[in-house]
C-alpha cells in the first residue's frame, strides 16, 4: 500500500490521498509488480525490504503542472528506468572499493547522477510518451544546480560545486555558463564527461566517473556536503544474505548467484516475505538451499487462512510437558481476538482485533436522557418518515403512458394525431421494502470525549429512523488502544452497538453506552465494514463514518490518510457507498475541509457546530433514503 513518510517530524502539509493512490497505481504499471507501493521522502529511493519506490519532495511548492510533471518524472525513472535497467552487481562492487577513500561519496553520486543521464534517454526511447515529463525535469534541475553552482563556490564547498557543474555539462554544455569565477580544471573535464552520450550500462557509467574522478582528486579537500541521490542507500543492506545462526556451511545458500537488477532484488524480498503469509511457520528471510525436506509429513500453508493463536514450542522434560515462554508477545491469543494479516492490508498487518457486543448501562441519568433526547427528536422523525411515506406512495400509484405495450388507454386520440402511436400504459407493482442496508461507524478515539453527547444524538437519530423504516443497519464503535500497542501487535476493538442481525431491535441503551477511548484506525476499520456489507445481498449499500479527525494509531499518523483514502476507494468498487461525517465543536478550517475530501471525495460534509449534528445527520439520511426509493 502507499503512505506518505513525513521526513521533517513538524511538518503539517497535507498530500492528495486520491493523487497518490494514482501514482501508485502507476508505479505498479510500468514496473509489474503489483506489490509496490509509493512513498515520498527527502530524495529518490528504492526501498527492497519496504517493498516501496520513493519520490522526492523536491516538487512540492511548485505550479501544479510542473509538480505532477516532476512526480511523473521521478516514477518513469524509478520504475521504468531504475527497476530494470541499473545493474546491482558492479554497483556493490564499487561501494566495497570505495570503503576508505577520502571523495567516496562524490564518487557514487556522480555514478547516479550518470545513470540518471543514461536511463532518462533510455526510458524516453522506449516510452517516447514520457518526454515531456522529462522535459520539465531537466528544465527544473538544471535551474536548480546553476543556482547550486554559485552557491557552492561562493561557501568553499568544491566537491558539490563540482557535481552541480557536472549536471549542467551533461543536460545542457557550459555554453551559457559565466566560467571566469570557475576553478580551471573544470573545462578538462568537459571532453571526458562527453562520453556519458556513448554509455549503455551501469558498468560503462562506473568507467567514465572512474576517468573523471582521477583528474579531479587531487584539487578535492573535502567529500560532499550534500547528498543529492539515495536511490541505492537500501540496496546494500537488502542485497546481503542474511542466514540463520548455526546454519553450516553446505546448508547456506549459493552466495555467488547475485541478484543483477533492481526488479530481481524486489521481486525475491517479496517472494520470502509472502512466506509470513497464512497459518504456517514463518522463517527468517534467508537464501535457501537446493534439496528436499526430511520431513514427510509438511503441509503447505495457506495464505487466506486467518491467524488465530499463536504459541512456541519448548523443551520438553520428562513428564512431556511443553515448557512455555509467559512473555506476552508468545503467549496464545484469547479466542475472542483475530489477527488481521494480510487480507486487511500491509499497514494492518500486525493488527490483533476483537470484536464484541458493547456493554450496555441502565444508569438512571443515562435513561433520563435517552427519554429526552427521543422526545426531542420525535417531530424530525415524524417528518421524515411522513416525507419518505409520502413519495413512495407517489411512486406507487404513479401511472407510465405512452408506451408501446400494456393496458390499452380510454384516450384514442393518439390513433389520430400522432404519427406513431403509443395508446398503452402500465401501473407501476407495489411497492417493496426498501432493498437498502447501512453500516455506520463511530470514531471512539479519545478526542471524541468532548462531543460525545452530540454523537450519541446523531446515531440515536440514525438508529431510530433505519429502525422505523425497516431498514438493516448496524452500528459499530472502533478504536486502538494506544497503551498496549506495540510494533509487533496493535490491539484494535470493535464495540457493536446494534448488530446487522438485530432488525428492528431498539438499541437505544446500547447507544448511550458509547464512550471515548484512545486512537483511531480509519483505514481499517472502513476494511473491516466493507467486509461485512459485501457480503449482503442488498441492491443499495451504505457505509457511513462519523469522526472528529484524521487516522491516528501506532506507526499509522504518516500513512493513515493514504491508507484510509484507498480502504474508500476499494468500497466503492464493491458497489459500497462511503459517506462521512466530520464531527467538530468549532468550525472546520480549509485545511480539514480539503483533509477529508482528498480521503472521501465530495462525499465528506461537516457539521459547524455540535448542535448541528442532528440537521447534518437528517440531510445525510434523506438523501440517502431518497436514492433508494427513487431507484427502488
Amino acid at each position: 500500500m502507499s503512505q506518505m513518510n513525513r521526513f521533517i517530524q513538524f511538518n503539517n502539509e497535507q498530500i492528495n490521498a486520491r493523487q497518490m493512490l494514482h501514482y501508485e497505481q502507476l508505479t505498479r504499471a510500468l514496473s509489474h509488480a503489483p506489490y509496490l507501493s509509493l512513498t515520498e521522502r527527502q530524495v529518490l529511493e528504492l526501498r527492497p525490504k519496504e517493498q516501496a519506490l520513493s519520490i522526492s519532495v523536491f516538487w512540492r511548492h511548485r505550479d501544479r503542472a510542473i509538480m505532477h510533471a516532476g512526480r511523473l518524472s521521478d516514477i518513469y525513472l524509478l520504475a521504468a528506468g531504475f527497476w530494470r535497467y541499473f545493474s546491482v552487481e558492479p554497483f556493490l562492487e564499487l561501494l566495497e572499493d570505495l570503503q576508505g577513500e577520502p571523495n567516496a561519496h562524490l564518487f557514487e553520486q556522480l555514478v547516479l547522477m550518470a545513470e540518471e543521464f543514461r536511463l532518462m534517454d533510455a526510458v524516453e526511447k522506449e516510452r517516447p510518451g514520457t518526454g515531456e515529463a522529462f522535459n520539465v525535469r531537466r528544465r527544473v534541475y538544471l535551474e536548480f544546480h546553476k543556482q547550486q553552482l554559485q552557491v557552492n563556490l561562493q561557501k568553499g564547498f568544491l566537491a558539490d560545486a563540482t557535481l552541480n557543474y557536472l549536471f549542467v555539462m551533461a543536460h545542457e554544455g557550459s555554453m551559457q555558463l559565466d566560467t571566469s569565477s570557475m576553478p580551471d580544471f573544470f573545462e578538462l573535464l568537459q571532453f571526458t564527461w562527453q562520453s556519458l552520450y556513448d554509455t549503455r550500462s551501469t558498468e560503462d557509467s562506473i568507467e567514465v566517473v572512474y576517468r573523471v574522478m582521477a583528474m579531479i582528486a587531487e584539487h578535492m579537500e573535502k567529500d560532499l556536503m550534500h547528498t543529492y541521490y539515495a536511490i541505492m542507500d537500501s540496496i546494500a543492506e537488502a542485497a546481503k544474505f542474511n542466514e540463520h545462526k548455526g546454519v553450516t556451511e553446505q546448508e547456506q545458500g549459493n552466495k555467488e548467484e547475485a541478484k543483477e537488477t533492481i526488479e530481481e532484488l524486489f521481486r525475491t524480498w517479496h517472494r520470502e516475505s509472502q512466506s509470513d503469509d497464512g497459518v504456517h511457520m514463518r522463517y527468517e528471510l534467508e537464501h535457501g538451499n537446493e534439496g528436499k525436506a526430511m520431513s514427510t509429513e509438511a503441509e503447505e500453508g495457506r495464505e487466506g487462512a486467518e491467524i488465530s493463536e499463536v504459541g512456541i514450542g519448548g523443551a520438553q522434560d520428562q513428564k512431556d510437558s511443553v515448557q512455555q515462554d509467559d512473555t506476552d508477545d508468545v503467549k496464545k491469543l484469547p479466542p475472542e481476538k483475530k489477527r488481521a494479516g494480510k487480507y486487511f492490508g500491509e499497514e494492518h498487518r500486525n493488527v490483533v482485533y476483537e470484536e464484541r457486543r458493547i456493554e450496555t448501562v441502565r444508569e438512571t441519568g443515562s435513561m433520563d436522557d435517552l427519554v429526552t433526547w427521543r422526545t426531542t427528536q420525535e417531530p424530525y422523525v415524524k417528518a421524515l418518515m411522513a416525507e419518505f411515506r409520502k413519495r413512495m406512495a407517489q411512486k406507487e400509484i404513479a401511472r407510465r403512458d405512452h408506451l408501446t405495450k400494456g393496458r390499452l388507454s380510454s384516450k384514442l386520440t393518439t390513433f389520430l394525431i400522432d404519427e406513431r402511436p403509443k395508446p398503452f400504459y402500465k401501473k407501476n407493482s407495489p411497492a417493496k421494502p426498501l432493498d437498502a442496508v447501512f453500516g455506520l461507524l463511530v470514531d471512539g478515539s479519545a478526542s471524541m470525549i468532548d462531543k460525545m453527547d452530540e454523537t450519541k444524538q446523531a446515531v440515536l437519530l440514525f438508529h431510530d429512523v433505519l429502525r422505523k423504516m425497516g431498514i438493516t443497519h448496524e452500528i459499530v464503535s472502533f478504536y486502538e488502544d494506544a497503551y498496549e500497542a506495540t510494533e509487533e501487535k496493535q490491539p484494535n476493538t470493535f464495540e457493536w452497538v446494534h448488530k446487522l442481525e438485530d432488525g428492528a431491535k431498539d438499541s437505544g441503551s446500547a447507544i448511550m453506552a458509547l464512550e471515548a477511548h484512545e486512537d483511531n484506525r480509519d483505514g481499517f476499520a472502513i476494511r473491516w465494514m466493507t467486509k461485512r456489507l459485501a457480503a449482503r445481498d442488498e441492491k443499495h449499500r451504505f457505509l457511513l463514518v462519523f469522526s472528529d479527525g484524521e487516522p491516528s494509531a501506532f506507526g499509522y499518523a504518516q500513512n493513515g490518510i493514504v491508507d484510509t483514502a484507498e480502504a474508500v476507494m476499494d468500497a466503492e468498487k464493491k458497489g459500497i457507498h462511503v459517506m462521512h461525517l466530520f464531527l467538530n465543536t468549532d468550525m472546520p478550517s480549509e485545511e480539514q475541509l480539503q483533509l477529508f475530501r482528498m480521503i472521501y471525495g465530495p462525499q465528506s460534509v461537516a457539521a459547524d457546530s455540535v448542535e448541528k449534528f442532528t440537521d447534518v445527520t437528517l440531510r445525510l439520511l434523506r438523501k440517502m433514503i431518497g436514492l433508494v426509493i427513487q431507484s427502488g
